[in-house]
């Protein structure tokens, strides 16, 4: 064990997604048992600034596994982008005697870890975010339980809809990504999946393909329509007027953040929770945890925010095939 390293923090940042409770309660013990002190930090980043700072033992992380959202709580916290602020949190770390740093969130909790990082604090980055958008991982704590959890929302509006001969469009969450859409475009087997990185917004095309489908027989239709798209209500209208089949649209919104969290999301975060103290302990600084080609590992922080994620073409592609 270094000697430098004797006190670590954990806390959770940005959007909760299910599973966080799993990669925390994987930290505290994992840090005890390598015999370090851990200290949870409430509220994300926010919290650090008001110093809302806990000292965790085995017993506070007992019986959280299964449970959704995170049990640190979470917020948005503008303030820490600014330089003045990002020091006056280094400064409190240093005042609690925190050596180390990890971070559960999506890519702007990683920039705040960065930012502490730049400071002498040295941090450590765990996946959490439900849009699977971080480049340098194949997983992100939450994406599992989050496409389930909207799968089988959409099984359900799809029985209804098809009963009532429907079009349904069905928005699903991903901010500017639109892996939960593809997801459970295919899952789901819809007709259409409308994903931010590729959507033309060509309105007649969907249009075309509804009234074809109504002539091959099919009583519904089915479109996924991912959040960063969104304007899923009036476009309902419009494809309504324009192809006269009753049209409506569903938002899922934060039902997919909630819910006992999958075994998928129980498992690989508590391995990337307990790899994120080792990587301190073997004195490695300022990285973030990852799952690439059926590994764990780690990527220094600037390279994993500098590396770019996009929709592999060939999924998209048998998506499209699959709709005939």
């Amino acid at each position: 064990m270094s000697d430098k390293l004797n006190t670590i923090a954990v806390l959770t940042s940005g959007g909760d997604a299910p599973g966080m409770n799993a990669a925390i309660r994987a930290v505290v013990r994992t840090a005890i048992y390598r015999g370090l002190k851990v200290k949870g930090i409430k509220k994300g980043y926010n919290g650090l600034l008001n110093e809302d700072i806990i000292d965790m033992e085995p017993r506070h992380v007992s019986d959280i596994i299964q449970k959704g959202g995170t049990v640190l709580g979470t917020a948005r916290c503008l303030e820490f982008k600014r330089p003045e602020y990002q020091k006056k949190a280094a400064d409190i770390c240093r005042k609690h005697g925190i050596d180390g740093i990890v971070v559960i969130g999506g890519d702007g909790s990683y920039r705040g870890a960065q930012a502490l990082s730049r400071q002498g604090i040295n941090a450590v980055g765990i996946p959490g975010t439900i849009d699977l958008d971080i480049a340098c991982t194949d997983y992100t704590i939450g994406f599992d339980t989050a496409v389930n959890t909207a799968m089988q929302a959409i099984d359900k509006v799809k029985d209804t809809s098809s009963s009532h001969e429907r079009c349904s469009i069905i928005e699903v969450m991903g901010r500017h990504a639109g892996y939960i859409a593809l997801w459970c475009g295919i899952a789901n087997g819809a007709e259409d999946i409308l994903l931010p990185e590729n959507y033309d917004y060509n309105e007649q095309e969907i249009v075309n393909h509804i009234i074809e489908s109504r002539k091959r027989g099919k009583i519904h239709h089915l479109i996924i329509n991912a959040e960063g798209i969104g304007h899923s209500t009036s476009m309902a209208k419009r494809i309504e007027a324009a192809t006269g089949v009753e049209t409506r649209a569903t938002i899922l919104g934060y039902m997919q953040r909630g819910g006992s969290p999958t075994a998928t999301d129980r498992y690989y975060a508590s391995i990337m929770g307990a790899r994120a103290v080792d990587i301190m302990l073997e004195g490695k600084t300022n990285r973030v945890v990852g799952y690439r080609y059926g590994e764990f590992t780690d990527f220094g922080i600037e390279e994993a925010l500098m590396m770019q994620k996009d929709i592999d073409r060939y999924q998209y592609e048998v998506a499209r095939m699959l709709t005939i």
